[in-house]
């Protein structure tokens, strides 16, 4: 049989466990965001253009090869190029990176995840990616936006539709 003291011992264990975790669940306080901030999140996958062009197999090069492999008469490189990323704000650079292909054969995406914390107010973005060889930016866009504190805004990347595209979300 229990005794008294085993059940006053009992609940004044559950009573400290239940203090501890109700003084950590409020305290300390956390601040996602300082109340004049706002978030900027850089996040996507790109595969860049391959590095050099696809060339036709000489007939000695097709001799050479077993017998079902000369039906493919292209080779085409695996190695993808750099991707550079660069995001300006107000004619400031705010990122500049230079995205290595992922993979042993460096023939797969390049992906970049930034947060980059800066004022509230309106702003004007830049956002350009090169994804070839070359000097000149391949895609670019360029917006006025209304960064509101604790907002976050994503920029993201799809080639398919054109290029970047800025979406603005409420902070979580």
């Amino acid at each position: 049989m229990a005794k008294p003291s085993q059940y006053i011992g009992q609940g004044l264990f559950y009573a400290l466990f239940m203090g501890v975790i109700g003084y950590f669940s409020t305290f300390p306080a956390y601040t996602h965001l300082p109340p004049d901030e706002t978030l900027i999140k850089l996040s996507f996958s790109h595969a860049g253009q391959h590095k050099g062009a696809c060339r036709e197999r000489t007939p000695e090069e097709l001799a050479k090869l077993p017998p079902l492999q000369r039906k493919v008469t292209t080779v085409c490189p695996r190695e993808r190029v750099d991707v550079v990323v660069e995001l300006e704000m107000d004619g400031k650079q705010l990122y500049h990176e230079v995205l290595r292909p992922a993979g042993l054969a460096h023939s797969s995406n390049s992906s970049i995840y930034r947060r980059i914390q800066v004022k509230a107010g309106t702003h004007t973005l830049k956002a350009r990616l090169k994804d070839r060889d070359g000097d000149d930016f391949n895609y670019m866009r360029e917006e006025t936006v209304n960064l509101a504190p604790g907002r976050i805004m994503v920029i993201d990347f799809k080639a398919a539709t054109g290029g970047f595209i800025f979406k603005n979300k409420n902070a979580i």
